[in-house]
């Protein structure tokens, strides 16, 4: 993945909460595993990061929630690309292991094994709701339930419930899988 800042004027100062060198240095990383997950594809998922940071360099957000605001943006982009017909079939298919590792690449069997399992666990994600798989994504990056609502426009409140509610779907459209083992 090789993404990087364009320089333009910003009105934020270097140690604002809005300086946009700052937050790509800090978010860049979890971004694109966001949206590698949510979209599948490592080529739309960097355009979705780089897209993201430019309109964080163009215009700001206004409140102080400036890594809630990256993945809502970076959501909100997803599902907006993912809609056009040719990029969905690009959406599903499954993204390179290897893409997702940081790690050296696994024991040839054990490849096709963390393949088979990435398809299975991508395809049940697919299955979900826009909203359930956002949440859990989020979730799964570290988001606070004050940040998911934010993302998703609910309460924090409702967010534990969301969640559980989210990984009851997930674990029924995984479970014919673990049952034809």
């Amino acid at each position: 993945m090789r993404l990087s800042v364009v320089s333009a004027p910003v009105a934020a100062s270097a140690s604002s909460p809005m300086d946009p060198e700052r937050l790509y240095r800090e978010h860049v990383a979890s971004l694109y595993r966001y949206a590698l997950r949510l979209c599948g594809d490592p080529e739309l998922a960097a355009d979705v990061v780089q897209e993201t940071f430019m309109r964080l360099v163009r215009r700001p957000p206004r409140d102080l929630a400036p890594r809630a605001w990256l993945f809502q943006v970076a959501t909100n982009l997803a599902r907006e690309w993912g809609r056009t017909g040719a990029r969905r079939e690009r959406l599903l298919r499954v993204a390179p292991v290897d893409a997702l590792l940081a790690d050296a690449p696994p024991a040839p069997d054990a490849d096709v094994l963390a393949r088979e399992a990435h398809a299975t666990v991508h395809a049940a994600l697919a299955g979900l709701s826009e909203r359930d798989r956002t949440i859990l994504l989020m979730r799964e990056e570290g988001f606070t339930h004050a940040e998911i609502a934010a993302a998703v426009g609910t309460t924090p409140k409702s967010v534990g419930t969301l969640i559980a509610r989210a990984l009851t779907k997930l674990a029924a459209l995984l479970a014919p899988t673990r049952e034809a083992r």
